[in-house]
């Protein structure tokens, strides 16, 4: 058998063999208590909030998490979320975070969800209401918990208008 047929011949062997082999596994999705899990998590952000518990909101985040605030700089890492809440939630006299979507794989997840939110900003006769909506990944952490660790929102007030 000269070289080539026997190279050619293990060539048609090791794709053969690697044909016949399982696909690779598919991450599994979501289990009900990792869902359960990700569920609970507005009803303690929302208790938090209303409590000025900034280090209980924070705990909700990730070290390295990453909060892409509208119109802002992006926000880095759990301590810098934290001064961000310490700074502008105290104005908060009503709230309420509902996810509507939540789907995922292995240790990963996203949310889709919507904060009802009343604010009184200093100086202002009444509060501002507004409807926030956010898209949120998560990761599974070694204790079972679910972490943020991407959150981008935006506002349905419409942006102030020049000299207004």
């Amino acid at each position: 058998m000269s070289t080539r047929t026997t190279l050619l011949a293990a060539l048609a062997l090791a794709l053969a063999s690697t044909a016949c082999q399982p696909p690779a596994q598919e991450p599994v999705g979501l289990s009900e208590e990792d869902v359960a899990a990700i569920r609970a998590i507005p009803q303690s952000y929302t208790e938090a909030t209303l409590a000025d518990d900034y280090a209980a909101l924070a705990a909700h985040w990730a070290e390295d998490a990453v909060n892409m605030v509208p119109n802002q700089a992006l926000i880095q890492g759990r301590a810098a979320i934290q001064a961000r809440y310490e700074a502008v939630l105290a104005m908060v006299t009503e709230y309420s975070n509902t996810m509507v979507e939540i789907e995922g794989r292995g240790d990963l997840a996203y949310a889709r969800g919507v904060i009802s939110i009343a604010f009184t900003p200093k100086g202002m006769p009444e509060p501002v209401r507004d409807t926030i909506k956010y898209l949120a990944v998560l990761r599974k952490q070694p204790d079972t918990s679910w972490l943020f660790t991407h959150v981008c929102w935006n506002s349905d007030l419409p942006l102030p208008t020049e000299g207004g």
